[in-house]
């Protein structure tokens, strides 16, 4: 069953257009990577599946139900973490998740929000109005999940965190993600994306570019060559090189096509040293995009 799937989803602002013909599917329990910078359509897309936006043309889908259509009850279903947040100032983190919790009717709410502020050393107590940005953005992870939702939907989620609550929120979705919940992750930070999705959608100016498992992303691009050879020589180098820079006997340079032609070739050189590596996340969202 998919949980999310949109068909050529298209959401435009008059002659400006938000995202065009976006289709993806997002299977139940999977972690699924939203990749793209600021601009590209990311935001545009989660609200439109959240139904705050609605579509241009094109369909969206959450648990098989449409989000115009049956908004109002998917909602109850989803935990959101938008990038930023914006809540009543009077409030304090207390009594504005107390708030949400009695919209959602969750039981032993009390504790669950006692337990998940400690785990994320939030003070309850402060008014919002006094609260920095990363700790608005604690009491608003808090809110997303405290009521158990079958789906999360976040963007930029980390934006505001300190590397220890950065982890510590990772390690809170894995747990949640093991027990069974469906995660939309929408990043631009690439090392996020490698940690936690199964697979990811690449999106460029409005459109998917691409949608890979994680790992099929990592082996089918480049690999990186570093080389130091017994002389100065400087042979040529296998079909496959790319942006070789060479100082002396030491040569690096990107390598797309087969290992095993690569392999052959580095047999038949004096090779001192080397270096092979699979190129990180962040390297290969750069080659889609100079594309």
């Amino acid at each position: 069953m998919n949980v999310i799937e949109t068909v050529a989803l298209t959401k435009s602002y008059g002659q400006q257009r938000g995202i065009d013909k976006v289709s993806i599917a997002v299977k139940k329990g999977e972690v699924f990577g939203f990749i793209g910078p600021n601009g590209a359509g990311k935001s545009t897309t989660i609200r439109t599946l959240l139904g705050l936006l609605h579509p241009t043309s094109g369909s969206a889908l959450l648990f098989g139900e449409d989000v115009v259509k049956q908004g109002h009850l998917l909602r109850q279903r989803i935990g959101y973490l938008p990038s930023e947040v914006d809540y009543y100032a009077e409030m304090t983190s207390r009594e504005l998740l107390h708030y949400h919790a009695d919209l959602f009717g969750i039981t032993g709410a009390a504790k669950k929000i006692e337990d998940l502020a400690q785990y994320f050393e939030l003070d309850l107590d402060r008014p919002i109005a006094d609260l920095s940005f990363g700790n608005k953005k604690k009491c608003a992870i808090i809110q997303a999940v405290v009521h158990e939702p079958e789906l999360l939907i976040l963007d930029e989620p980390t934006s505001g965190l300190d590397p220890l609550m950065q982890n510590r929120f990772f390690e809170l979705l894995e747990q949640r993600n093991a027990d069974g919940t469906t995660i939309f992750f929408s990043s631009h930070i690439l090392s996020e994306i490698q940690r936690m999705c199964d697979r990811a959608a690449i999106i460029r100016d409005g459109e998917i570019t691409a949608v890979e498992d994680i790992t099929t992303l990592l082996s089918k691009q480049m690999k990186k060559v570093r080389l130091v050879l017994q002389n100065d020589d400087r042979p040529e180098l296998p079909e496959g090189a790319k942006h070789a820079e060479w100082i002396g006997n030491k040569v690096h340079f990107d390598y797309v096509g087969p290992t095993q032609e690569l392999l052959g070739w580095l047999n038949q050189q004096l090779v001192l040293d080397l270096t092979l590596s699979e190129p990180d996340l962040e390297s290969i969202f750069m080659n889609y995009y100079r594309r």
